[in-house]
C-alpha cells in the first residue's frame, strides 16, 4: 500500500514539474516602447487567438525599460522606437557574452502634432529645433500668431524622445517643454491648446493636425502618410525594432516569425504604422 502511494505521489510529482515546464515554455513576455503598445497587443491578441496555449504578455514603460529589462533577464523581447545605445549593447555583452538580436518589425512616420486652429501648417528641421531647444519661442517667428509656444514631449526613457532629439532637435531640449507619459497623452495637450506643439508615432495623431515637414527652407512640406513613409521621403521616418538577447526559439520564434509574415505585416497598417514592404 505504501509503496504504491509512494508511486502515485511520484507521478503526479512528475506530471506537476511537466505541466509548469510546459506553461513556462509557453508563456512568452514583451516589454518596453509606449509608441508599440498598441500595435503589439494586436499582434499578441491574434497569435494567441491562432495559438490558444501560448501567452504573450505585453506592457510599455518606454524603450529604455523595456531593454532594461531585457539586459536584466525579466523580458523575453524589448520593444524599443530606436536603436539600442552602445552602453546598453556593452551591458548585454557583459552579462551574457552576446550583442543581442535587432528584429526591425514596422516603419513609423514621427508626427509633429499642431492644434487644428493654428495657423502654421508646415515647419523646417531647423525650425523644430530651435522651437524645442527654446530658441524660438513664439509662433510669430515661425509665420504664426504672436503667442508663446506651449511644447509637449516624451519623457527621457522614451525612444521617441530619443530618436526625436537626435534626429531634430540634435542639442538638449528647453526646460519649458513638459514632458507626458505617452503619445496619447501629448495628442490630447496639443488637442486642448491652441498655441501648443507637440511630437509623437503617426499613429496617434487624432483631433489635431499633421505639421508638414520640411527639410530646409527650399525644400517642399511633407506630411507622414503610408507612401511618404515607406518610400522615406518623410523626413522623420523610422524603424520599430524587437531585441533579443540571442536567436529566438519555441514560443518567441514563432511569434516573432508570424509577425513578419503576411498576416503579421497586414496588421501594422491597420494599427496606423507602415509594413516592411
Amino acid at each position: 500500500m505504501k509503496t504504491s502511494k509512494l508511486k502515485i505521489a511520484i507521478i503526479l510529482l512528475a506530471v506537476m514539474v511537466i505541466g509548469c515546464n510546459s506553461s513556462e515554455s509557453k508563456k512568452v513576455t514583451v516589454k518596453g516602447s509606449d509608441t508599440m503598445v498598441i500595435l503589439s497587443q494586436k499582434w499578441a491578441e491574434a497569435f494567441m487567438k491562432k495559438n490558444p496555449k501560448t501567452t504573450i504578455q505585453v506592457t510599455g514603460g518606454g524603450s529604455g525599460v523595456g531593454i532594461a529589462a531585457l539586459i536584466n533577464g525579466s523580458t523575453d523581447i524589448a520593444n524599443a522606437s530606436r536603436p539600442m545605445k552602445p552602453s546598453e549593447v556593452d551591458q548585454l555583452k557583459e552579462k551574457y557574452k552576446t550583442s543581442g538580436l535587432e528584429i526591425a518589425c514596422a516603419k513609423d512616420g514621427l508626427s509633429v502634432f499642431l492644434n487644428k486652429e493654428n495657423p502654421v501648417i508646415e515647419l523646417t528641421i531647423a525650425q523644430l529645433s530651435d522651437i524645442f531647444s527654446g530658441r524660438i519661442t513664439n509662433w510669430k517667428e515661425v509665420g504664426g500668431d504672436d503667442e508663446k509656444i506651449q511644447l509637449y514631449g516624451r519623457e527621457s526613457s522614451s525612444g521617441t524622445f530619443e530618436f526625436f532629439k537626435e534626429h531634430v532637435v540634435k542639442t538638449d531640449f528647453s526646460k519649458t517643454c513638459q514632458t507626458l507619459p505617452g503619445t496619447a497623452a501629448i495628442v490630447n495637450a496639443v488637442k486642448k491648446d491652441k498655441y501648443s506643439i507637440g511630437y509623437g508615432g503617426a499613429a496617434y495623431a487624432e483631433g489635431v493636425k499633421d505639421c508638414k515637414i520640411k527639410v530646409d527652407a527650399k525644400s517642399a512640406g511633407i506630411l507622414p502618410t503610408a507612401e511618404t513613409i515607406k518610400d522615406k521621403t518623410y523626413p522623420i521616418s523610422r524603424y520599430l525594432y524587437m531585441y533579443l538577447k540571442s536567436q529566438p526559439t519555441g514560443e518567441a520564434k514563432a511569434f516573432i516569425d508570424w509577425i513578419l509574415s503576411r498576416e503579421g505585416q497586414n496588421m501594422v497598417e491597420e494599427v496606423g504604422y507602415y509594413p516592411l514592404k
